[in-house]
């Protein structure tokens, strides 16, 4: 969980949560999943954050992605298993999930507290660098394959990730989301849009986001770690899926983070079909 992203959340909470009460379904599954909370997150005072967020993208995955309870699954940047949590009541086999993140700690927690109880719950750690969160990192995300088999998952996802990873890094990625993606399998990726829509609410009003450095394609909040948060064009995105062979599933979910009033999220969510071959 990011403080970008906690800092968003705050301002979309109250109609979301409301919306999230009413999914009786949703919060059923979600209570069986018996894990205590990451103790980073209890210091943080966040934990209301952890669990409402994976809430809410775990009905997104069911209901716009159509995940289903016997597909493979990889968690891209699985964090401290905000995500993961609430899949562990409803993936079974031969259905499973597997997700890396760069923060070694982060991959500890899931073992031990996940994994140990959800055998077909497994997690990595990548040991890749990144300015704002792996400084220590000894590889580079150009260069790092997915430890996994060309055509694995049925479903890919990664939130809050490409919102702090330069283009050449993101570029890299995409092309292993394809590689590992089975044909006809959908990816479910979140991201800062820049369009005519989000610009011209940003000239109106500054926005928690204040996206002012960089050039070409993306833009950051920060000139010396752009890694913080990265917004990029969407032209361009949407020439990155082309190029991969995965085609953009219309509408966006365009998000909150610009200052829009109509809104599903905080960030904008694309989710994407690969085509078959």
């Amino acid at each position: 969980m990011t403080l970008v992203y906690i800092a968003l959340l705050k301002k979309i909470k109250t109609i979301n949560v409301v919306v999230l009460i009413k999914m009786k379904f949703i919060d059923v599954l979600f209570n069986k999943a018996t894990i205590p909370l990451p103790g980073i997150l209890r210091q943080l005072s966040i934990g209301d954050g952890y669990e409402a967020v994976g809430k809410e993208f775990f009905h997104y995955f069911i209901s716009l992605g159509e995940l289903k309870p016997e597909e493979k699954v990889l968690d891209v940047g699985c964090g401290c298993g905000r995500m993961a949590v609430p899949l562990t009541t409803y993936l079974h086999e031969p259905g499973y999930y597997r997700g890396f993140d760069i923060t070694r700690k982060n991959v500890d927690w899931c073992k031990k507290n996940i994994t140990r109880k959800y055998p077909h719950f497994l997690f990595e750690h990548a040991n890749i660098f990144n300015k704002e969160y792996n400084a220590r990192g000894t590889m580079k995300s150009k260069k790092y394959m997915f430890p996994y088999a060309d055509n694995t998952f049925d479903f890919i996802f990664l939130t809050s990730v490409f919102t702090h990873m330069l283009p050449e890094d993101m570029e890299h990625y995409f092309s292993e989301i394809s590689r590992t993606l089975r044909s006809g399998g959908r990816c479910f990726i979140t991201f800062f849009l820049l369009n005519e829509e989000s610009r011209a609410l940003m000239n109106e009003k500054p926005q928690v986001l204040d996206f002012r450095f960089g050039e070409g394609v993306y833009q950051s909040v920060n000139q010396t770690v752009p890694e913080k948060a990265i917004s990029f064009d969407e032209s361009y995105i949407r020439q990155l899926y082309s190029r991969n062979d995965i085609r953009i599933q219309d509408p966006v979910r365009y998000g909150s983070w610009c200052g829009r009033t109509t809104f599903l999220s905080a960030q904008d969510i694309i989710i994407g079909v690969k085509k078959e071959l």
